[in-house]
């Protein structure tokens, strides 16, 4: 594992307010590990206890609903964190983190997080500007589930998993998320997210490769989503 001064994490989250003494103090009390794809990296209900950096691979927020779906909440990517908001309100997760493909992720305990909140008014002005960016999506989204179709839902999720984690050679999406999976995550029935895949498909503006999505017209999705 790399040194925390040259990490993506540092690049893009709130750690990038350390200087490079809190850096290598964050580096001796880190732990590094290796998350398989579909394996959590904690679960609703866990205390979490310190702060998660993902420096490869992504992982899916979710909540199990009452009736056993689950409701996708948010992706999360290489160079963001994890855990913040438990951690500073001190409540178990309310959240599950899932590895949706092989990540490495380091954990920073509690204990270092606010000796370092005491020592740099910058770092903990930034954890709470994410915090702060984390409830504006997630308010967001709940106004798209209320105010969007269906099929605006599932043109704007199209249109992120492009744009925001890439392509892999055969033009498909990077990540795949399940039929399951992105219909939990534009609040609808499995059934009715293959039916709009389908009908996607037929219009040219995605192909279907198996499981896979390759996306043919992102102007047009975009159109549908409302996205300007």
């Amino acid at each position: 594992m790399g040194k925390c001064e040259q990490c993506i994490v540092r690049e893009i989250s709130s750690l990038k307010a350390l200087n490079k003494d809190e850096l290598i103090k964050l580096a001796e009390c880190k732990t590094s590990y290796t998350i398989k794809k579909g394996n959590p990296i904690f679960e609703e209900g866990d205390l979490v206890n310190g702060i998660y950096c993902v420096t490869t691979g992504a992982c899916k927020l979710s909540k199990l609903s009452p009736n056993g779906k689950d409701q996708i909440i948010k992706l999360v990517k290489a160079g963001e964190l994890l855990g913040q908001r438990s951690m500073i309100s001190d409540e178990p997760a309310n959240l599950s983190a899932v590895a949706l493909e092989d990540m490495e992720v380091c954990f920073i305990p509690k204990s270092e997080v606010i000796s370092m909140f005491d020592k740099n008014n910058q770092f903990s002005m930034n954890m709470m500007k994410t915090i702060c960016g984390d409830l504006k999506e997630a308010s967001e989204h709940m106004i798209s589930i209320s105010q969007k179709t269906v099929k605006e839902r599932l043109a704007e999720t199209l249109v992120y998993l492009e744009e925001t984690f890439g392509k892999k050679e055969d033009g498909s999406l990077r990540i795949q998320l399940s039929r399951e999976e992105l219909a939990g995550m534009i609040g609808t029935a499995t059934e009715s997210c293959i039916r709009l895949l389908s009908d996607f498909n037929k219009t040219g503006l995605i192909g279907l490769i198996g499981k896979k999505i390759v996306i043919k017209d992102l102007a047009k999705l975009k159109r549908i989503a409302d996205i300007v």
